[in-house]
């Protein structure tokens, strides 16, 4: 007879994906004899695939149905979102048990604004299914083979949108710094990050050589970080891979404080935000860049730097 079938529903983005390893972990932990299946986008399938509690990975786009031609899942998690639209993505599987957050026509457990994305996941799951959720089983496999590059320092210019981006000539001060005082650097990003990177590398000093951006996949990507000396990046997925492997790492935050969307406290993570003095919370998907993130400095990042175990 085959095994009861949990899928979870997860079709966002890397830093997306990387939180909700916690919940998924817990997801395992309650069903450990069924197969799980988790359903992302189909640019980070292969990264879902080096979190050990899945076993298999659906291909699957936000808010769109699932491509699902089996019997019904036993039990399907919406990891997605409050609902409504993605409750009816996991919904229309017509699973036996349904978890969602609390919305109309789906009960479940509140969704609380302030909650750290992590932990907001971890409590849908130890509330819906009775079991203890770690928030900090954060960590990726290694990918197999070796990486495009090991050893280097990781700076990351790009981000989703432009509130979140800190000037590329501040990036590139922090990697000249870098470059002068030993370090590989490496900048990277995805393709349509190519020219911000290389306005960085090039205002930096750095060779052509230096710009992964636009080059790697998503595991490539990861392989990179894991094997990392060090990141320096904004609130982006990298951060969030920069947490899964414990790689030393500075993170620039603006218009989301981190207390939502930060690394785990540890002392390889550094954290720098000026949201308490400019008026909290911004637009994360601002077109100008935020206040906050505005007024952390090239001297900051250097000196936090200086304070990573490692740098």
């Amino acid at each position: 007879m085959p095994a009861p079938v949990a899928v979870v529903l997860r079709p966002l983005g890397l830093g997306d994906l990387l939180t909700g390893v916690p919940a998924v972990r817990g997801i395992r932990a309650a069903v450990p004899g069924h197969r799980l299946v988790l359903a992302t986008t189909p640019a980070l399938a292969p990264l879902a695939g080096l979190v050990e509690a899945v076993d298999e990975v659906l291909t699957a786009g936000e808010l769109q149905p699932l491509d699902w031609d089996r019997p019904a899942p036993e039990l399907a998690v919406d990891l997605h979102g409050k609902g409504p639209l993605s409750h009816v993505v996991v919904a229309d599987l017509h699973p036996m048990r349904l978890l969602t957050f609390d919305s109309p026509g789906y009960p479940g457990p509140r969704w609380y604004p302030d909650e750290h994305e992590v932990r907001r996941w971890c409590r849908l799951v130890e509330e819906g299914l009775g079991v203890t959720c770690d928030p900090d089983a954060l960590d990726l496999a290694v990918p197999p083979g070796p990486p495009v590059a090991a050893g280097v320092t990781v700076v990351h210019p790009g981000a989703a949108y432009p509130g979140r981006r800190w000037p590329p000539e501040r990036f590139a001060a922090v990697a000249a710094h870098l470059a002068a005082t030993g370090h590989d650097v490496r900048v990277t990003g995805g393709p349509a990050e190519r020219a911000l990177a290389e306005d960085v590398a090039r205002r930096a000093g750095l060779d052509a050589d230096a710009v992964l951006a636009g080059r790697t996949s998503s595991v490539e990507l990861a392989g990179v970080v894991a094997a990392a000396r060090l990141v320096v990046c904004g609130d982006t997925g990298v951060a969030h891979l920069a947490s899964a492997y414990r790689r030393p790492s500075v993170v620039l935050f603006g218009p989301v404080s981190p207390a939502l969307w930060g690394p785990p406290r540890r002392p390889q993570h550094v954290v720098l935000w000026h949201g308490e003095v400019h008026g909290g919370a911004g637009d994360p998907h601002g077109s100008t860049l935020d206040p906050a993130l505005a007024a952390v400095t090239v001297d900051e990042v250097l000196a936090a730097l200086d304070r990573l175990p490692t740098a």
